[in-house]
């Protein structure tokens, strides 16, 4: 079985629910076979060239439908309360719930049936999809799996500003909790200074998917990283690096860091089940 991304598998779902299968195993077999000689994505629509069983190739067009300004302003918004949307798609990949920032706003990022994808060809077939416009889906799979991008830009909103706009609304964010914090604009200055004792606390709760909690990749710990431990200098001047008292405390610290990694461990995973 063919490890795909999610988001791809999503797209590949929803072409076969075609039922007319025969239709889409032609167009599987086109895109297979290297038919769609070009496929371009200029402003919100897909544009491709696929060549049939006549000598001069189809035009096929495909579009949805674009989210207003409006709604983008929103789903930014949205995504940009979220550090992990944006470490992901800065990764390159597709966050696994992603559609609840399109669903607060009432509209989706992936269409809902083939009926949402606005498609057209050139060929004399009068039914749609053709194999020529099947050919074009199951590419569009392989895109959306090198660039999930592509499918915000159908939407609407290229990878560039997007990414700019969640920059610009976290920086924005950033900036008034700033402002709060140094009690800019607040008559009770005082009262929006951190409380000391309360400086390690967080009490809000971990996004799971930030806990990711992995074996070190090397068997060093910085105890190993920094040697011996020097005590006092001997008659010569210089530090003595190895002494029985030396080792003795490099043992007795070892089990303290060992103690305190696993506390560590401990701590992450109760955050990351939200207790």
């Amino acid at each position: 079985m063919i490890d795909r991304e999610w988001w791809t598998q999503q797209w590949l779902d929803l072409i076969n629910t075609y039922r007319f299968k025969k239709r889409l195993e032609r167009g599987w077999q086109y895109a297979r076979e290297g038919k769609v000689l070009s496929i371009k994505f200029p402003n919100q629509e897909v544009i491709a060239v696929v060549q049939g069983t006549d000598p001069k190739p189809y035009q096929v067009s495909l579009e949805l439908d674009t989210l207003t300004d409006e709604d983008w302003d929103y789903v930014i918004e949205n995504m940009s309360q979220r550090a992990v949307f944006s470490a992901k798609l800065l990764a390159g990949e597709m966050p696994h719930n992603i559609e609840d920032v399109f669903a607060a706003a009432g509209k989706t990022l992936f269409p809902l049936s083939l009926s949402d994808i606005h498609a057209r060809c050139t060929c004399p077939d009068p039914k749609n999809p053709c194999k020529h416009i099947s050919a074009v889906y199951y590419l569009l799979g392989d895109r959306f799996g090198e660039d999930p991008f592509v499918l915000f830009q159908l939407r609407g909103r290229t990878k560039e500003q997007i990414l700019t706009a969640l920059r610009q609304t976290r920086g924005t964010q950033g900036e008034e909790n700033s402002q709060l914090n140094s009690g800019k604009n607040s008559p009770t200055a005082n009262s929006k200074l951190p409380k000391v004792d309360r400086f390690w606390e967080y009490n809000q709760q971990l996004e799971s998917s930030l806990v990711v909690i992995v074996p070190p990749p090397s068997s060093e710990t910085v105890l190993d990283i920094l040697g011996p431990i020097p005590l006092a200098t001997n008659p010569t001047g210089t530090n003595s690096k190895s002494s029985p008292a030396s080792d003795a405390l490099k043992q007795h610290f070892s089990k303290i860091y060992q103690a305190v990694s696993q506390q560590a461990v401990l701590a992450a995973l109760k955050l990351g089940e939200g207790d």
